[in-house]
């Protein structure tokens, strides 16, 4: 079964940069679309970036387009978010989530089958 590890995580200053990796083991990575999320206290889960198989394609949520950037490590089973510019509206547990194989453009966190345990952002201004 597929097994979502994040870290990366932190309390950063409003402004500051910071990478969150995903590590993917139990499949084959390639097969899967990866997403991020996140969810701030009280909040409902939002869709944050995801990526294609292949890695070529990519689409952001508004709220971080411009900032954020997600990329993939077929060799390395791993996704990476990176974060620049951050504020503190950027606060939140991220999620790591994994989809089998469809469309990359997905929003929905019940379109993705596998998710990891968070890891958490504090950006503080």
């Amino acid at each position: 079964q597929v097994q979502l590890v994040e870290s990366g995580g932190g309390l950063m200053q409003a402004g500051e940069s910071l990478r969150l990796s995903c590590t993917f083991s139990g499949r084959t990575f390639r097969n899967y679309v990866m997403g991020w999320f996140r969810q701030a206290p009280g909040k409902e889960r939002q869709f944050v970036a995801s990526i294609s198989w292949a890695g070529g394609s990519t689409n952001y949520a508004d709220s971080v387009k411009g900032r954020f950037t997600i990329s993939r490590d077929n060799d390395k089973n791993t996704v990476y978010l990176q974060m620049n510019s951050l504020t503190p509206e950027d606060t939140a547990v991220y999620y790591c989530a994994a989809k089998y194989f469809g469309g990359y453009r997905a929003t929905s966190p019940l379109a993705y089958d596998n998710w990891g345990q968070g890891t958490q952002v504090t950006v503080s201004s």
